[in-house]
C-alpha cells in the first residue's frame, strides 16, 4: 500500500493487538476442557514469555546484520519444518479422536446389553442378600478374640487421619487457587513488560532518538540492553524456583494432573525455557510474530490445543501492547489507518474464534485447532516464498546496514 517499513510495522502490530484483545476477551470466560480452572495456563506463560523476549532481543540484532535473502531462505525452511510437524501432530490427534469415538460407540452398545442381562438377574441377587443376612450372626460370634488388635489400630488411626486431613486440606487449597486467575502471576508479567518497555524507550534505537541522548551502538546503548537481559534472567530464575516448589507441593499432596498438563519439575523448568528462548530467537531474527512460533511449540510440548491457542493469544496481548505503546510514544503510528487496522484485527479474530469454536464443539474435535495452526504456518511459508521470488524477479536488493544502520 506504499507505506515505508517504519510505518507499516506499527500498523501490522496494532492489527495483531486488536486480534489479541478479541482473543483475550473470549478466552477469559472459557474454562479448561478437562479441569475446573481458566483456559489460559498462566504457569506456562510465566515460563515461556520472559525467555522468549530474551531470545527475540538477541535474534533482532542478527536480523539487522544478516543479508535479507539468507533470512528469507532460513525463514521459509523454519516455517515449512514447523508446519509439517504441527500438521503431523494434528493428524495423529484426529486419528486418536476417531478411535475414541469408535470405542465410546462400542461401549454404549455393550452397556445396553449388560443392562438387559442385569434386569434378568435381580431375583438371584435378592436371594444372595437374604443368605448373607442369615449367616451374619454366626460370623460375629467367631470374632470375639480380636479386641487388642482393634484397640491398637484405633490408636494409630488418629495420627494417620490427621496427616491425611492435612494433605487433603492442602490439596483442596491448590484446587481452589487454580479455579481463579492467579493475580500474582499476572503482576509478575506486567512488571516484566513495564521494565522492558521503560528501558527500551529510554535507550532509543536506530529509528528514534533516546530522551537521555543515548546513541545506538554506544556504551550506554549496550549497558541498557544488558540490563534488560539481566532483568529477564532474574524473573526467569524467580519463576523457576516458584514452579519447582509448586510441583513438590503437588507431588506431596497427590495432585491429579490432566492430559496436556506439564509437570514443572527441576528438569522441565530448564528444558522448556531453553526451547522458548530458541523460539524467541528465531522470531526476533526473522521478524515474525511470536505466536507463529509459540503455537506449534506448545503443541510439540503436548499442551492441550485449546490451552495452547488461548495461552499463545494471551502472550501476544502482552507483547503487542508493549510494542504498540512504544510506537505511539515515538509517533510512528499513522492514527487514521491505525483505528481501521485495530477494528479489522479485532473483528476478524472474533469471527475466526467463534467459527472455529463452533466447529470444534459440534464435531467434538480439538484437532481442528491444531490443523488451523499448522495451516496458517504453512500458508505463511508459501507466501514468503512467493514474495521472495517476486522481489528477485523485480531486481529488488536490500542490504543490511548494521545494528544501527539503515538498509537500502
Amino acid at each position: 500500500m506504499g507505506f515505508s517499513p517504519k510505518h507499516a510495522i506499527p500498523l501490522s502490530n496494532i492489527t495483531v493487538f486488536g486480534g489479541a484483545c478479541a482473543n483475550t476477551i473470549l478466552n477469559m470466560r472459557k474454562r479448561h476442557p478437562l479441569a475446573d480452572r481458566p483456559l489460559v495456563d498462566w504457569d506456562l506463560i510465566l515460563v515461556m514469555e520472559p525467555l522468549t523476549i530474551a531470545g527475540a532481543l538477541i535474534g533482532a540484532f542478527l536480523n539487522k546484520v544478516l543479508p535479507e535473502l539468507l533470512l528469507t531462505v532460513l525463514l521459509v525452511i523454519l516455517l515449512s519444518f514447523t508446519s509439517w510437524n504441527t500438521l503431523k501432530k494434528a493428524i495423529r490427534m484426529y486419528k486418536k479422536e476417531s478411535e475414541e469415538f469408535r470405542r465410546q460407540t462400542a461401549e454404549s452398545e455393550l452397556t445396553k446389553m449388560a443392562r438387559d442381562d442385569d434386569e434378568g438377574d435381580e431375583d438371584e441377587d435378592e436371594n444372595d442378600e437374604e443368605a448373607k443376612l442369615v449367616e451374619k450372626p454366626s460370623s460375629q460370634e467367631d470374632n470375639s478374640p480380636k479386641p487388642e488388635v482393634e484397640e491398637t489400630t484405633a490408636r494409630d488411626e488418629p495420627m494417620e487421619s490427621e496427616q491425611e486431613q492435612k494433605r487433603n486440606a492442602e490439596l483442596d487449597q491448590i484446587y481452589e487457587e487454580e479455579r481463579h486467575v492467579p493475580s500474582a502471576s499476572v503482576l509478575v508479567l506486567v512488571t516484566l513488560f513495564v521494565v522492558v518497555l521503560t528501558i527500551n524507550l529510554l535507550k532509543g534505537g536506530g529509528a528514534f532518538p533516546s530522551p537521555f541522548g543515548i546513541e545506538c551502538g554506544s556504551r550506554g546503548f549496550w549497558i541498557a540492553n544488558m540490563l534488560m537481559l539481566g532483568w529477564i534472567l532474574i524473573i526467569s530464575v524467580f519463576v523457576r524456583i516458584y514452579l519447582v516448589k509448586r510441583f513438590e507441593q503437588k507431588k506431596r499432596c497427590g495432585y491429579q494432573y490432566v492430559e496436556g498438563d506439564i509437570k514443572w519439575d527441576s528438569r522441565a523448568t530448564l528444558v522448556y525455557p531453553f526451547l522458548c528462548c530458541f523460539a524467541g530467537f528465531f522470531a526476533g531474527m526473522f521478524g515474525v510474530g511470536g505466536g507463529i512460533v509459540k503455537g506449534p511449540l506448545m503443541l510439540a510440548m503436548n499442551v492441550h490445543p485449546a490451552v495452547s491457542s488461548a495461552s499463545s493469544a494471551c502472550m501476544i496481548l502482552f507483547t503487542s501492547f508493549t510494542a504498540t505503546t512504544s510506537f505511539v510514544v515515538f509517533g510512528l503510528l499513522v492514527e487514521d489507518y491505525a483505528i481501521i487496522c485495530l477494528v479489522i484485527g479485532f473483528t476478524a479474530t472474533l469471527a475466526g474464534q467463534l467459527g472455529l469454536a463452533y466447529l470444534a464443539k459440534k464435531a467434538q474435535r480439538n484437532s481442528y485447532i491444531a490443523f488451523s495452526i499448522g495451516g496458517v504456518v504453512l500458508v505463511s511459508a508459501f507466501l514468503m516464498t512467493v514474495q521472495s521470488l517476486l522481489s528477485m524477479a523485480e531486481g529488488e536488493q536490500h542490504h543490511s546496514g548494521g545494528i544501527c544502520g539503515h538498509g537500502d
